[in-house]
This record gives C-alpha cells, sequence and structure tokens, in this order.
C-alpha cells in the first residue's frame, strides 16, 4: 500500500485554489476537480482542498503536512515575497532538519522542511 492524497479542508475553495495554485505555485489539476474539491498533482501523493461545508472545525487547524524543499531558506523567501504569511521561520529542529510554518486562507497550519543531508 502506497498513501495517495492527503485532504486539506478549507472556508473557501476559489480562495483556496488561487492560494495553492498561484502563490505555492501546485499544479491544479482541472480534470479531477469540481465545485465540491480541487485536486493538486505535484508528485506521487494527490493533495485534495476541499470545502469544510457544514463542519466548519475542520478548516482553521495545524494539518500535520510538511512539504519538503531543497533549500529551506530560498523557498521561504520566494514563498514570503508571493504574499504566503509564515507563523513561525525557518528554524532548525533537534533532529537536524529546519521546518517553517505558514497558514493558508482559512488558517490551516503546513510546514516546508528542509532534511539534513
Amino acid at each position: 500500500m502506497q498513501l495517495g492524497a492527503v485532504r486539506i479542508w478549507v472556508n473557501d475553495l476559489p480562495q483556496a485554489v488561487r492560494f495553492y495554485r498561484d502563490l505555492l505555485g501546485w499544479h491544479f489539476d482541472s480534470g479531477e476537480s469540481s465545485e465540491w474539491a480541487a485536486v493538486f498533482r505535484d508528485s506521487a501523493i494527490d493533495v485534495v482542498v476541499e470545502p469544510a461545508g457544514d463542519e466548519p472545525e475542520l478548516a482553521g487547524r495545524f494539518t500535520g503536512l510538511s512539504f519538503r524543499v531543497e533549500d529551506i531558506a530560498q523557498a521561504y523567501s520566494t514563498l514570503r515575497s508571493a504574499g504566503v504569511a509564515f507563523s513561525e521561520a525557518p528554524e532548525r529542529q533537534f533532529w537536524g532538519g529546519i521546518t517553517a510554518s505558514f497558514t493558508d486562507p482559512s488558517g490551516n497550519q503546513l510546514q516546508i522542511v528542509e532534511y539534513p543531508k
């Protein structure tokens, strides 16, 4: 078995599509997207963004999702310049990697991570 997709719950799907597609630069798969979900395909794992709808408590929380980058300083600078709101600047972790946390327009907390070489 392999992980095929992760889901992120949002309050406003069109706003989320603009954030993930335009600010983060993720590949938006319009063929797999509809009014109930947006699918982003950049790797072996799909990221599915869905409206929280009748369960608003699903949006606006820590997701536990970390996205690997080769150079966190460069990624952090590029994303901040594009308007991504970071809640934590890059910081070395006890296990040797470096993480930086940011939020999407629904308040979901995500991370970029550079793993130790």
